[in-house]
């Protein structure tokens, strides 16, 4: 007999519906599972069969076959043990075939059938909704995933002795509900606030005009001066997530398996913060079936790269392709996948190698051969797509034991959010969001300079020996200063002259 059942896999950050046809005929017993699947799918049919029996239902010894279609995609999901139990059962006269093709299912099945949790449950009922799906089955763990989906009928049985009694008709279930996340008792919740920050006036500064436009910044200053803290605080001053963002992280965090058990939306945006010895592979993204990297895991928020030297050659050299076109794309021999990443680049380092070269107050221990070596690290490329280059000192006692009351994220996320509202109604039409996005053309169109501003720029131009991507990124700066200074409709020689100011501030020779 054949029964047909729909499961689902995740490719990239989208969902991807598969059909599970399954057949039981009379010959030597076998249970055959086709239509490339990985080792975890291969695996499933011992989990299911198992499942079957310990839920007191039987399975005739029959041969049987079952195929994952699409049969060119490679299938790599616990999340079909579901569907290929519910189709088995089909498939032997136990539950109508008819019934079971209403529905999309999505659970991993223990031993003892109950149905258990799997990752990128979101953008999986994305699919199906585009799919025509109205219902679908998912583990009472992935409820609130499951509901941030309008338009579906979720239903959470908890084991399959339940889901076959409801879909037979012999109980009821009622459509699953948001189920609450309690917090531990007593829990506080510490928020990193720029209140916090003592003196750092000038990286304050830069670092507002890089959340205000979506610009990249490069941190250099010895040990102690506060860049960590600083970076750390950037995601305060980012306006909060739109609807459509927050899913598209949500989307992102799913399939990474990094959501927190039962919760639902993120509502904040990301911070990343891998280590100087991650590879590639955890920074870009990889894997036989490739899965997010660090890039786009801070998609719509920060990527933090701490010691940027310290980071492998190769890793720091794959980061051009998502700074420069916000995706990145993984070829693999299983196919092609691309993945967003809009984020900010943050990154911190010392100036040499012991860290003190420049302070007044520490002797570097470091020859200048050791200095340029160190920082000759860092490629011409990768700092071009930097747009922001600045100094961090150390605090001196006085300001570090000031009394004064300084601004706090708030007040900093308001003037950001009322900047990238200007960029929004100049960049909609451009399917863009803010000024860092720009490309060439849109510069030329769209970033009017007044006649001091062209003066001074192609002053520093021919000084600085610049690139064009430096050209073109100090003009988006500028714009970004000019927003923020009441939105302004001409860049002004002040605005350019702070752009190239946050350029210039640390050059590195390479």
């Amino acid at each position: 007999m054949y029964a047909r059942t729909f499961g689902a896999a995740t490719q990239g950050v989208d969902g991807m519906i598969i059909s599970v046809e399954v057949d039981s005929a009379n010959g030597m017993p076998a249970l055959d599972i086709v239509g490339l699947p990985s080792t975890a799918v291969r695996e499933s049919k011992e989990r299911v069969r198992t499942a079957i029996k310990n839920s007191g239902l039987r399975l005739r010894s029959e041969k049987i076959t079952i195929n994952l279609a699409p049969a060119d995609v490679k299938k790599d999901s616990a999340g079909l043990d579901l569907p290929i139990a519910v189709g088995l059962l089909a498939a032997q006269g136990r539950l109508r075939p008819s019934v079971c093709e209403e529905f999309l299912f999505i659970a991993e099945l223990s031993l003892e059938g109950i149905l258990r949790s799997v990752t990128g449950v979101l953008p999986i009922a994305l699919t199906a909704r585009s799919k025509d799906f109205k219902k679908i089955i998912v583990a009472p763990e992935n409820v609130n995933e499951a509901l941030l989906v309008d338009g579906l009928e979720v239903y959470a049985p908890k084991n399959l002795i339940e889901l076959v009694d409801f879909l037979d008709g012999e109980i009821e279930l009622e459509s699953a509900t948001p189920v609450p996340v309690d917090e531990p008792e007593g829990f506080v919740e510490l928020v990193d606030d720029f209140a916090d920050v003592q003196g750092q006036y000038t990286a304050k500064r830069a670092l507002e005009i890089a959340a205000a436009g979506g610009h990249n910044v490069l941190m250099v200053g010895v040990p102690g001066s506060g860049k960590t803290m600083l970076a750390k605080r950037m995601s305060s001053i980012l306006p909060e997530l739109t609807r459509e963002e927050a899913l598209e992280v949500t989307k992102i965090f799913s399939v990474a398996g990094k959501l927190p058990k039962g919760s639902g939306l993120v509502t904040k945006r990301p911070f990343q913060n891998p280590n100087h010895d991650a590879s590639i592979a955890a920074i870009i993204g990889g894997g036989t079936i490739p899965v997010p990297g660090q890039v786009t895991l801070a998609h719509h928020g920060v990527l933090f790269l701490d010691e940027l030297p310290e980071f492998k050659k190769n890793a720091l050299e794959a980061l051009r392709e998502p700074l420069e076109e916000r995706q990145i794309t993984i070829s693999r021999v299983n196919g092609t996948l691309t993945f967003p990443s809009s984020m900010i680049l943050i990154c911190a380092m010392n100036p040499c190698p012991c860290g003190w070269y420049g302070d007044k107050d520490h002797t570097c221990r470091c020859s200048d051969t050791e200095i340029k070596r160190y920082m000759r690290r860092l490629s011409g490329p990768l700092l071009d797509r930097i747009d922001i280059h600045i100094r961090v000192p150390r605090v001196n006692y006085e300001e570090l034991s000031s009394k004064r009351r300084n601004e706090s994220s708030a007040v900093i996320r308001q003037r950001v959010s009322d900047a990238r509202k200007i960029q929004m109604r100049r960049l909609e039409k451009y399917h863009m969001f803010c000024n860092a996005q720009m490309t060439h053309a849109l510069i030329k169109k769209l970033c009017i300079l007044e006649t001091e501003a062209e003066d001074l720029l192609k002053t520093v131009f021919e000084t600085k020996k610049l690139s064009v991507r430096s050209y073109d990124r100090i003009i988006k700066v500028g714009r970004t200063i000019a927003d923020l200074d009441g939105g302004k409709e001409f860049i002004s020689a002040g605005h350019i002259a702070e752009a190239v100011k946050l350029r210039s501030d640390f050059e590195i020779e390479n």
